[in-house]
This record gives structure tokens, sequence and C-alpha cells, in this order.
């Protein structure tokens, strides 16, 4: 049986252009102060202090700190009605959601920053690793890859069963800039303009988990004598940017970081509770009756991101202390809770043992002409 899983745009066969939901209203203009343009920088940022409006307002001055607006001819105001409509098109989901985006955006700001990426890559490359980050989740319906395909949804038959999530991040983000309000990349050669399409989509595509060791290998073999003018080198390095920002939380302080564990956990659980309504497959990390925070996060963050962070670091190795001895220290955060939990399961055992045995020695030890206990000399 085919699953809707209705998306905000429409994709119909009658090639009429799509416009958004609604028409989008401009947003205030705020000043970033000097404070909060350092704090953009760097990984500590705080992301849960901001509304829509302002993180809006960072994500413009990001573009205009780079020097992408002028690289890229982009009409200023068309920027701000492109990041309307981007923040339009992500859903109220628990985690895939706009601040999401904003953080993955924020991450690979700071990266291009602290790599110092910008004397070893093009402005072109910075404009498309900023533009996939932010487009990346973009309509998310808050279902994994596993979900669609399972379910039969309409982006599983759409994309025959491959990627189909990153698929439609990637139609949705191109539906946007087709709108000629929203096309930052309006004054772009139509040929440069193809190539970096082609880029962007290969960046959101590497999002996909399922791609992960795939794309790991591939760097692992080229990072040892990495070269910087090699074309090929260069799309691996970016893929692999993407996928560490995209998946980041854990580089963050604990009272950052923390939270967005809760949000992931809450979108887990939605879909693993309508899996077993639907009669699907449920993945043991995602049901609530078997997974909790310090397990859920021990093994990713073990086997996915300090590996992956530290195969990154060989290239920069100035990122192993503001990014990868948090991961670490991380780590060894959740294994102390896992310690703790395990401790408590073990108590709760033994007290639950010690009960029952009681519970029965009372029952064998009952008077039955009383309603007290006699026991036994």
């Amino acid at each position: 049986m085919k699953v809707n899983c209705p998306c905000k745009y429409n994709f119909s066969d009658d090639g009429k252009k799509v416009t958004p939901r609604r028409d989008v209203p401009n947003y205030p203009k705020y000043t970033l102060s000097q404070e909060t343009v350092e704090a953009l920088k760097k990984p500590t940022f705080d992301v849960w202090h901001w509304e829509h409006n302002e993180m809006l307002s960072c994500l413009e001055y990001m573009y205009h700190d780079l020097g992408l607006v002028k690289e890229f001819n982009m009409n200023p105001i068309t920027l701000k009605r492109w990041l309307l409509a981007i923040q339009e098109n992500y859903r109220n989901n628990p985690f895939h959601n706009f601040r999401h985006c904003f953080c993955v955006s924020q991450m690979m700001y700071g990266m291009i920053h602290l790599c110092n990426l910008q004397e070893k890559m093009t402005l072109t490359d910075m404009g498309i690793l900023m533009t996939a980050a932010v487009c990346h989740d973009l309509d998310h319906p808050g279902y994994n890859n596993t979900y669609q395909i399972n379910a039969r949804t309409e982006l599983a038959v759409r994309y025959n069963d491959i990627s189909p999530l990153e698929n439609h991040h990637c139609a949705v983000a191109f539906q946007i800039l087709s709108l000629p309000e929203c096309n930052i990349f309006a004054n772009v050669d139509p040929e440069a303009f193809k190539q970096i399409r082609q880029a962007i989509i290969t960046l959101i595509l590497a999002t996909d988990m399922a791609r992960h060791g795939e794309i790991l290998d591939s760097f692992k073999q080229k990072v040892d004598n990495f070269d910087f003018t090699n074309e090929e080198h260069v799309t691996c390095l970016k893929m692999v940017l993407i996928k560490c920002c995209d998946i980041s939380n854990e580089v963050r302080p604990t009272e950052v970081a923390e939270p967005w564990v809760d949000c992931l956990l809450e979108e887990y659980f939605m879909q693993s509770d309508r899996e077993k309504s639907e009669g699907l497959p449920v993945a043991p990390f995602m049901d609530r009756d078997k997974v909790t925070k310090p397990t859920a996060q021990i093994g990713f963050i073990k086997f996915v991101l300090i590996p992956m962070f530290e195969t990154v670091m060989k290239l920069f190795p100035q990122i192993e202390e503001i990014m990868v001895q948090p991961l670490r220290d991380s780590r060894d955060h959740y294994e102390e809770l896992k310690q703790i939990d395990d401790a408590m399961t073990e108590v709760e055992l033994y007290l639950s043992i010690y009960l029952s045995i009681t519970a029965i020695y009372c029952t064998d030890n009952m008077d039955p002409k009383s309603s007290e206990y006699s026991f036994k000399k």
C-alpha cells in the first residue's frame, strides 16, 4: 500500500511553475552586535537563544561576510526573500526544522573560518557549501528514508527508493531558486550556474547516512596526500564537511547539544510509534521501549562522529581542541550516564528479586487459620 507523505510542494506533471504556499513577508532588520558577530564563527554558539527572524539576519550576515553577495552579484533584497522562502519550507518537526538548518549552516560558517577554507578554496566553493547547508533538509517530513521506503510513500515511489528525502530536499531547493524573486544566482552565467547546481545536489545527496561509509572511505584514501588543486579531492572534502556539519550537535557545549538529543528522540519515537501502528519494521535505536539517551549517543559518537572528525583533523589539525575534544568529552559524559543507569537498573533488579523472594517466603509460612503471618522456628 502506498502511503501519502504530504509535501508543501506539489510536483505536478504538467510543468507548471510551483510557488510557495503563501506570500512571504519581509522581516525586521537586526543589527548584530560585535559579540554576536564573533560568536557566530565558533562551534560554541548557542543556537537556542535566537528567534527565527534573528536567525535569518545571522544567515544574511554570513552571506555578506563571506563575500558571496558580491561574488555572485546577488540582489540583497533577493537574498532576504530567498532566506524567508527557505524558512517557510522547513516544517515544525521536533528535530528536522529551521533551527536545525541554522545549526548546520552556522557550523559550516564556523568551519570555513576555523579551517581557513577561504585561503584554500574558491568563493564559488564557499557559496556551494553554505547554500547546500541552508537547503539540506528542506521540507523534511519528520520520517526518515527507511520509513519512506518501507511505507512506499509518494517520495519513495518518485525517487525509486534511492535517497528519497535527500532528492526531495534538492528538488524543493531548486523549485525555490526557480522563482525570479528568490533566485540568488540570477546574475550568474548559465554555464556556471549549471556547475553550482550540480555541486549543491552532490552535497545534499551526501547527507544520506546510508552513504556514510562509502564517502568517509573515499576521503580517507585522499587525506594523506590531499591536493586542493584536484577537483575530485575538493569535492570529496566538501561532501565530508557538510556531513560533519549535519551531525555536529555533540561538538557544541553540553547545554546546547543535549536538548537536541531530546528533539531527535521525540522524532524517532513518533516514527517508531507510526511504524508499529502500520505493521512496519522498527529500528531498535528508534523504539521508545528500548533506547535511552546514553545508549542512543555512545555508539554514534564513538563509531560515527569521532572517526569522521579525526579524519578531517588530519587535514586541519586546528579542529582538535575546538571540535574533536568536545566529542571525546561528550562520549565520556554519556558513558558515565550509562554507568549510572546500569547501576540503577541493577539495584532495581535486586530489589525486585528480594521483594519476590520475601513474598514467596511469607506466603509459604502464613497460618491458614489466621490473617497474620506465623513464622516457623
